[in-house]
Formats: structure tokens, C-alpha cells, sequence
């Protein structure tokens, strides 16, 4: 039975736990048995750890995967290999070694080495299990993890494009089906068929991963692999959602929550891309970085009594659009657009399910034509432009960068909501 709540018992991705599932694989692969139900009880009350493998060849185990969804057999997702007794390359605790697997790649895929994972909220919900999703152990999941970043050492016989040595990273999802009517769009992010990264198959808290090449997203020179990182998902996902807000230069955007990991990005492309910012967030470092980062404004929410009266203040009568990243603040964001016809709500955060839901006034909508709209996750074309803006200065991200011996402790102050900004593992450090 699955114990609610428990933050350490869902985590799927600790040292014991790897060396179960693996043994627990195998044994039901002799067996001719899929059962995978005992290994969630062994995690109970158990700290996290990352597992970092060594890519070195070994004799290889074929494991069947949970359900196949759409396409993924196209992507060799259905019956993924992995190299068997292979020695973890980072010690735990300092005592001992644990043993993983390498995964073996199909013809068209690519083999990444990571040398870094950003931590997402995004997750923690995964693991949490508090999105009314499926959970990771449904698909035969073992670890979160979907802002990834590293180099290329293997190419499948197939692959024309990509070569062993280029950059390349990890985004929340790894494949679509490249021919659905959102594919064709430009929407793919949307596709019926995708497949998300540390859902649907194994993230980024593990070193070495498999991407096909038709959906592997390159990083460029002069983007370094700590904010690369998390542009694969939070900052190409803030992107995104300006983009589709549709403002123009000189508009007002506002950001609850703009100074934690999501919004402290939003709030940069936004300058960078002539909009005015006002901040809402609490916290003298937090006010003083996104001032540093050239927003307007920065409202204190434990200063201000009325938030949203300053709001309407500052900017004339309401915000042209207010971009949500702190879950909290969906109850009163429809309250910042104020009289503004034509101002949007454009929801970024994804709360548990159930929580914080929106209050929403069906006539200020029809007499301001105002608007509520969603942006789930950046799409290949907007990662690779929000890269850009990295490579030219205009994304600054300043992340907390920390060695593996942090990774649970990292792990579990994202989910107590005590990071600021972005936090980023390196693989390489102790």
C-alpha cells in the first residue's frame, strides 16, 4: 500500500533501493514475472541518493518496461537494455558502493553523459504522486529528474546528425510522435503520445541517459552546463509562456512568485524582451536580485498589506498580464489585471491537485475580454531560442551549484519550499 505524504518513501532513486529494483528485475525476468510490487515497501524511510554510473560495458540485461504508451516502442522505450554489475562511479556515505546499470541505446538514439541535473519542483509532485497521475512505479520508473545536461558519447548506427562529443541535454519530454496534428504545429509539448522524461521512463538523477536523436536538443557554446540545466524545462517554459501571451514591448507583466527558480528566468526573458516587470515575492536577497536583474518593481507580500492594490497602482489600472509561477497565487491572479481589456492570466506553476484553484470571474472575462491560458512545457524550437538568449548575456542565471553529497538534502529543501532561485546537481563533485 502506498503511504501518503511521505516524501522520503516515494522517493524513487535511493541507493538501496536501485540495488533492489535491479536484483528484484532480474530475478522476475528468470522468473518470468513482471511483479514490481515489493520494491516500494523497501523504500520506506530511507534517505535519497543519486545514482551516478560508470560507462563501462558490461553483459546486458534486457528489462521489459511498464505499459507502452503510443509510440514509445518506435523509440525503443518498451524494451530498454541496461548493462548489468556495473560499479557505481560515486561513493555513498563514504563507505560503500553501490552497483547500476548503463543503458544500452537503440539505432537512432544517442547515449548522454550528464554532468549536471536541475532540480524541479515539477519532481517532487512526481515522486509525491500528488498530481492525480499515474505514478512513476506504474511505468517501471526508478528515478525524477528532466533538466539535464552533458555530452554525447555514443550514437546509435542510425543517427545522421548528432556526433559523439556535442553538447546536448534532457528535457521534460523525451519524444513525441512527430506526426499528430500538434506535432505538425509546432505544439508537439501536447502530443497524445509523448513521453515524459522521469515519468514515463528514468530522469536525470542519473548520470548517463538515452535521448533519440529526432528530439535531442543541443547546447551551444558559451551556455554552461549550470544554467543550460535548467533551461531545458523552467526557463524555456517561461519563454514559452511570453511568447504566447502575445505582449509587446513596454507592457506590464507581472510575477508572483518572481524570485524563486521559474520566475527569477520569467523575469529576465521578460526584460530582455522589452516587457516592464513588477515582481511579487518576499525577502531582501530576492528583492535585491531581480532588481539587479532590472525589474521594476519588487512588492514584498509580508510589507504590502494589498498586493494587488500596488499593483494596480503602478501600472495604471492592471497588469497586461500576470505570469504565475508561485502555485499560491492563483486564487487572486485574475485580481492583478485589474479594468485592463484584453489582460491574461498565463499559468506556468502546476500545483498538486486539487489545491489553490482559481476564482475566476466569468464576466470580467466577456466585459474586459480578458483571459486565462496554460503553457505546460517549451517545445525544441523554444528551448533552442531560449538558449540563444542565454548564449547572448540576457539570461543570467545565477543557480546554487552542489556535489552529489548534497543531492538528498537539495532534494528535500526544494520540496520544503526553501530554495531560492534555482539549485543544480554536479555530477562531477563530491
Amino acid at each position: 500500500m502506498r503511504a501518503q505524504g511521505n516524501f522520503d518513501y516515494v522517493v524513487p532513486l535511493i541507493s538501496d533501493i536501485l540495488v533492489a529494483m535491479q536484483s528484484r528485475e532480474e530475478t522476475c525476468l528468470r522468473n518470468g514475472s513482471q511483479e514490481r510490487g515489493g520494491v516500494r515497501n523497501h523504500a520506506a524511510h530511507h534517505s535519497f541518493h543519486p545514482a551516478v554510473l560508470d560507462p563501462t560495458q558490461s553483459r546486458s540485461v534486457s528489462i521489459t518496461r511498464g505499459k507502452t504508451l503510443g509510440r514509445r516502442a518506435t523509440t525503443a522505450r518498451s524494451g530498454v537494455s541496461y548493462a548489468a554489475g556495473v560499479e557505481q562511479k560515486c561513493r555513498f556515505n563514504g563507505k560503500r558502493r553501490i552497483r547500476g546499470g548503463v543503458p544500452e541505446i537503440g539505432p537512432e538514439e544517442v547515449l548522454i553523459k550528464l554532468n549536471v541535473t536541475g532540480l524541479c519542483m515539477s519532481d517532487v509532485h512526481f515522486m509525491m504522486e500528488d498530481w492525480g497521475m499515474p505514478p512513476m512505479s506504474q511505468f517501471g520508473t526508478k528515478c525524477a529528474g528532466h533538466e539535464g545536461a552533458g555530452v554525447i558519447v555514443k550514437v546509435g548506427e542510425r543517427v545522421k546528425n548528432l556526433k559523439v562529443g556535442q553538447r546536448a541535454g534532457l528535457k521534460p519530454i523525451q519524444d513525441v510522435c512527430h506526426t499528430c496534428e500538434y506535432c505538425k504545429t509546432g505544439r508537439e509539448t501536447y502530443c497524445l503520445s509523448c513521453v515524459m522524461t522521469g515519468l514515463h521512463i528514468d530522469g536525470s538523477y542519473k548520470q548517463y541517459i538515452v535521448s533519440p536523436e529526432r528530439y535531442t536538443s543541443l547546447i551551444p557554446d558559451g551556455v554552461p552546463d549550470e544554467i543550460a540545466g535548467p533551461i531545458m524545462c523552467s526557463g524555456s517554459t517561461a519563454y514559452t509562456s511570453i511568447k504566447e501571451s502575445g505582449l509587446r514591448p513596454g507592457q506590464w507583466a507581472v510575477f508572483p512568485g518572481g524570485g524563486g527558480g521559474v520566475g527569477m528566468q520569467a523575469v529576465q526573458l521578460a526584460i530582455a524582451m522589452g516587457l516592464r516587470a513588477i515582481v511579487i515575492d518576499t525577502g531582501a536577497e530576492r528583492k535585491e536580485t531581480c532588481l539587479k536583474y532590472g525589474a521594476d518593481e519588487f512588492i514584498d507580500f509580508k510589507e504590502v498589506e494589498n498586493p494587488v492594490e500596488k499593483v494596480l497602482e503602478l501600472t495604471g489600472g492592471g497588469a497586461h498580464a500576470v505570469f504565475v509561477t508561485a502555485v499560491q497565487s492563483y486564487p487572486i491572479a485574475q485580481g492583478f489585471l485589474g479594468h485592463r481589456a484584453g489582460a491574461q492570466v498565463m499559468c506556468i506553476g502546476l500545483p498538486p491537485a486539487g489545491k489553490y484553484n482559481m476564482e475566476v470571474n466569468p464576466s470580467a472575462l466577456a466585459f474586459r475580454n480578458q483571459s486565462i491560458k496554460g503553457t505546460l512545457v517549451a517545445g525544441m524550437a523554444d528551448v533552442d531560442e531560449t538558449m540563444d538568449f542565454a548564449r547572448r548575456g540576457k539570461l543570467r542565471l545565477e543557480p546554487t551549484v552542489v556535489g552529489l553529497s548534497k543531492f538528498n538534502e537539495s532534494v528535500q529543501k526544494l520540496k520544503n519550499g526553501q530554495v531560492a532561485g534555482r539549485i543544480v546537481v554536479d555530477f562531477n563533485k563530491e
